[in-house]
């Protein structure tokens, strides 16, 4: 399998031993898309709707979560750190990038949002939209 040593050429290629070795180099360029991808779990509650994405590594700052016709959006953006630019790095795999999920919830309601980030785990708790009954029983005389 692949070398522990880590190595990237200009190319973003190691040098291979093996046919395994290039294996392995190959699906990393295929899933390199997907690498900045959040996973996110969301639960029905019954009154409700709760969303937790996970997202160790991030301040509260570069995240971005906003409601739009039933549209639940979680952006995050991630800038490299200034003071990292001086350093003498032997390999960096951390760099800035920026990453959306959203889930469509039907009948989300746009009152009584709340998000909440700790231990890096957004939790988005959003109701859902209370049906009124416009019936109305009436007595009669």
């Amino acid at each position: 399998m692949a070398s522990m040593i880590p190595y990237r050429s200009m190319f973003g290629i190691r040098p291979t031993t093996s046919l395994f070795d290039a294996l392995d180099d190959m699906m990393d360029f295929a899933n390199a898309p997907l690498a900045k991808a959040f996973p996110i779990d969301v639960e029905d509650t019954g009154t409700g709707y709760e969303v937790k994405a996970y997202l160790t590594g991030v301040s509260k700052d570069d995240i971005d979560v906003e409601l739009n016709e039933g549209r639940l959006s979680i952006s995050v953006n991630v800038q490299d750190k200034e003071e990292d630019k001086d350093k003498n790095y032997l390999q960096k795999e951390f760099t800035s990038y920026s990453a959306t999920r959203g889930v469509y919830l039907k009948d989300a309601a746009s009152e009584g949002l709340s998000a909440k980030y700790a231990d890096g785990v957004l939790t988005v708790t959003v109701p859902k939209i209370q049906e009124k009954s416009n019936v109305t029983k009436i007595s009669i005389d």
